[in-house]
């Protein structure tokens, strides 16, 4: 057998000081994947401190996209640092992306808000956002990659899914300091978390940066890596070597499709998404949506160890296209029991009480308004779905002949929405707002005696909506949550992820040369996971705006996951038993 020149004979069984390198360099990915996560579970937040002036709908959506740019410049990430892994080492990249991704995240907890600061606020932040994504789209490659050419013969699907549980472990850490945070109990509460304790958790990750530091430069360089060095053997143009070839590229092509585009969007689904549908769609509080998030990825990360240690007996690719399959046949009725144990009076609601649009699509828009100039006030149609938007109504559309003036039938009772075309100024101002109070209802107001020349207005009593009064709430009743049984669909959400994302580190590493591999993986998994699933909340919840059935969302990553399912199955060769020192 030969041997690698520390003496060690190739994949030999892993010493314990390699255990303690590997563990290092995961709990390092862990928090990297912190630092970038975190960001998704404070959207509803981001979008108030930095893209206030906006709509509710569209101030959401682009708060995702702010999350998304993060995941658009992955691609680019893996490229540089995959091409400096490939020619300089792993232990180096490492450090480098470790140190972007850390200060990132610390800024973005000191700076200044839309109030004080415009709109410089959210560029400031997407361009740390991007920064972050290249960070990230350097880490991966590497950490799956140092890993594996670690691993003893035979164990590399069980040594690389300690990689994949950082994801989720980064995300659940993430969620663990939030709820600290957030919760009256033990940190600032509800309240001053919205105003300013959002800052705290970004500034803690300064804290994981040291840490993360010093675990890194206690790395050495991989075998494999250390071995191609020392032969000379390693390419001297990584790119063009994994993407200027056709042979190379066509296993490029079929890993992406076969494999990583359905795992993307079913990881992104099972714990991203659901988290968003949980707080924003189905009105669940946002403290008890994350700890109910959170038990479940507790309860779920193991899985990850079991599905990476099953992919060495029985092989990487039933596994990983098994877990696409039951995501495509089940995300549907998932989500839709889902809905009835988080919010059972909404989906009684739906299922008494349908809501239906009648308007002329041609006067319809999408509701979404990226530089916040559109009032949804000049056609109908507009002012019924605007009305139904802010509160998150499911309703179904029909079409209606042109010059129909746009109405809601809400159970039985109709309404008319108030024709823009016949109003102007102030009467179309208060057609539209008793138009959404009776619809949704509105809060009392007080009187206000006049002062500063202004006239004294008077108070105002609450008024019910029809949607109130046919029993859809306005926000999710904490006692009436089934925790039990949203735990359980969270967790079986999760357990989908673990089947896909578990083994696919080792089939990946497996599929390309060790002189090419940090580059060849990197890319298509960052184009998978950042453009296919880092961009899924923000078009899920588009075409939810767009057309107002909230679960129209999974048809994205249900089509792509059937794809990769079929695709895979056809392509995708089986690479567990395969030698990765080539």
């Amino acid at each position: 057998m030969a041997s690698l020149p520390d003496g060690l004979p190739k994949h030999h069984r892993a010493t314990a000081s390699e255990k303690l390198v590997i563990g290092a360099s995961s709990l390092g990915t862990v928090f990297e994947w912190y630092d970038f996560y975190l960001y998704g579970l404070l959207t509803a937040i981001i979008a108030a401190q930095f893209l206030t002036g906006l709509n509710a709908t569209t101030s959401f959506i682009l708060a995702l996209l702010i999350f998304a740019s993060g995941f658009i410049v992955r691609p680019f990430g893996a490229l540089v640092f995959g091409h400096i892994g490939d020619l300089f080492g792993r232990r180096y990249t490492f450090i480098i992306t470790l140190l972007v991704m850390g200060l990132s995240t610390f800024l973005v907890g000191v700076l200044p808000t839309y109030k004080t600061a415009g709109v410089a606020a959210p560029i400031l932040l997407v361009v740390l956002r991007m920064f972050q994504g290249l960070a990230l789209g350097g880490e991966y490659g590497g950490a799956a990659t140092y890993v594996a050419e670690h691993a003893p013969e035979g164990k590399r699907g069980f040594y690389t899914s300690w990689i994949q549980i950082t994801a989720t472990a980064g995300l659940a850490m993430a969620l663990l300091i939030v709820i600290a945070v957030r919760s009256p109990v033990t940190g600032v509460g509800e309240e001053a978390f919205k105003a300013w304790g959002w800052r705290i958790p970004y500034l803690a990750s300064g804290l994981f940066l040291i840490v993360g530091l010093w675990l890194r430069l206690k790395l050495h360089e991989s075998p494999v890596f250390q071995k191609i060095k020392d032969e000379g053997t390693g390419s001297k143009a990584p790119l063009s070597d994994a993407f200027g070839k056709w042979e190379n590229l066509k296993i490029v092509l079929i890993a992406f499709f076969g494999a990583i585009a359905g795992q993307a969007v079913v990881w992104y689904t099972g714990q991203l998404y659901a988290l968003y549908f949980l707080e924003k769609l189905l009105k669940v509080d946002g403290l008890v949506a994350n700890s109910l998030v959170m038990i479940a990825l507790l309860l779920g990360t193991p899985f990850f160890l079991v599905f990476g240690t099953l992919s060495d007996k029985i092989g990487r690719k039933p596994i990983i296209l098994g877990g696409a399959a039951l995501a495509a046949l089940t995300l549907f009725p998932v989500f839709h029991a889902l809905t009835e144990a988080a919010n059972p009076a909404l989906a009684h609601a739906q299922a008494t009480a349908p809501v239906t649009v009648t308007a002329n699509p041609a006067e319809c828009s999408s509701q979404f308004d990226p530089v916040g100039t559109n009032k949804f006030d000049t056609t109908s149609c507009d002012i019924v779905k605007n009305a139904l938007a802010k509160a998150a109504v499911n309703y179904e559309n029909v079409a209606a002949p042109a010059g129909t003036v746009a109405s809601i039938t809400i159970g039985n009772q109709t309404i008319l929405a108030p024709d823009p075309a016949r109003l102007t100024g102030d009467d179309r101002k208060a057609a539209i707002a008793a138009f959404t109070a009776t619809v949704v209802g509105s809060a009392a107001t007080p009187a206000k005696p006049a002062a500063d020349g202004k006239p004294a207005v008077a108070a105002k009593p609450a008024v019910i909506g029809e949607l109130a009064k046919v029993g859809y709430p306005a926000k999710a009743d904490p006692a009436r949550i089934d925790k039990v049984k949203v735990v359980a669909i969270l967790f079986y959400l999760v357990l989908m992820v673990t089947m896909v994302y578990g083994p696919i580190a080792a089939l990946l590493v497996e599929l390309f040369p060790s002189r090419i591999r940090y580059s060849s993986m990197s890319l298509p998994y960052h184009i998978g996971n950042g453009w296919l699933g880092g961009l899924l909340p923000a078009i899920g919840f588009a075409i939810v705006a767009a057309n107002g059935n909230i679960y129209s969302g999974f048809w994205y990553p249900v089509i792509i996951a059937a794809f990769t399912v079929v695709f895979g199955a056809i392509f995708l060769p089986e690479t567990y038993k395969r030698s990765i020192d080539d």
